[in-house]
């Protein structure tokens, strides 16, 4: 065969010049990404067992607003636990945890329910409050449900054409629920890193608990929304924080004290990239958004009494 011509040989170095150049630069990319979030890719969550098996589900910002609103309508409505997980593990079947505006015919929304069979008009299903208020109710209704095996109790509401795929989702949704209820403490976490919205700081904080659980979550026993609270002692400029007092009253609905507490927490991590939330405090323990394994890290109280106020309320701290 003949030799390539200079030329030849020229423009085929150049070319593999180029590929291993694309091919640096996209590594070079892919190591910046891994350093600036902690090696976990794009911002996200996770929640880890609570007991010794060590299991763990990884999921985004949007998915941890759309379980906490879940779980927050459920406990408030007096659900069980079970409940949560039964609806969770069917918004992740149906939509992914995402509140998308399109699905099969007019299905829509987090559990893509349907206008025109009765769920509600589009802006309802559109609403995550809404939409999961309605799924409890038709759950309520289920018979047994919470002795039904998950996929069972799921399709009763939903009639689905693929009744079986729920059953898949029940390892992550129980994960979820346990520690969106309270059940599991210092289990969920997340990235914390800002979406690309503006700060609303402690008032859009307050309008989203509000949002989620009722203006109750903003009222300690005997004092009306609104009054001032003894604030947990911290460096922190108050008016970055909300103070959420737990006691027997304000967790009648969600379970005993510790659980209600933990519930707001995780609530707080769940919320933390959409409310620009830098720091969340409860019994003892502390999430911080940036770090790069995002734990709960004990935290120093000012002698018995500020232990005593940091084991009794959440503090949420905003970034504005």
């Amino acid at each position: 065969m003949p030799e390539p011509s200079p030329s030849l040989k020229r423009r085929g170095r150049l070319f593999r010049f180029g590929a291993a150049l694309v091919v640096l630069l996209a590594l070079a990319g892919y190591l910046a990404v891994q350093y600036v979030t902690g090696g976990r890719g794009a911002p996200g969550c996770r929640v880890v067992s609570g007991g010794d098996d060590k299991a763990s589900y990884d999921f985004t910002p949007e998915q941890a607003v759309n379980a906490a609103t879940i779980a927050a309508v459920g406990t408030g409505r007096g659900m069980p636990e079970r409940a949560v997980t039964i609806a969770l593990a069917t918004s992740l079947q149906e939509s992914g945890l995402r509140n998308i505006e399109h699905g099969d015919r007019d299905s829509l929304g987090l559990f893509q329910q349907r206008p025109s069979q009765g769920w509600g008009t589009e802006q309802q299903i559109l609403d995550p409050t809404y939409a999961a208020g309605v799924f409890y109710e038709h759950l309520a209704k289920v018979r047994d449900y919470r002795k039904l095996p998950l996929t069972v109790a799921a399709q009763r509401v939903q009639r689905s054409g693929f009744p079986e795929a729920y059953a898949k989702h029940e390892p992550d949704a129980a994960l979820l629920s346990a520690a969106l209820t309270g059940n599991s403490a210092a289990t969920l976490t997340c990235d914390g890193r800002p979406a690309a919205t503006q700060a609303s700081g402690p008032d859009g904080v307050r309008a989203a608990l509000v949002r989620d659980f009722g203006r109750d979550v903003l009222q300690p026993a005997g004092v009306e929304v609104g009054a001032t609270s003894t604030p947990v002692p911290t460096s922190t400029p108050g008016a970055r924080t909300v103070t959420l007092p737990v006691d027997a009253a304000s967790s009648a609905k969600g379970g005993d004290v510790r659980r209600r507490g933990w519930q707001l927490a995780h609530w707080a991590v769940a919320n933390s990239s959409a409310l620009h939330i830098e720091r969340v405090q409860y019994g003892g323990r502390e999430w911080t958004a940036g770090n790069t394994d995002s734990r709960w890290l004990p935290v120093a109280a000012e002698g018995a009494q500020g232990a005593q106020r940091v084991a009794g309320a959440v503090r949420i701290v905003t970034a504005q």
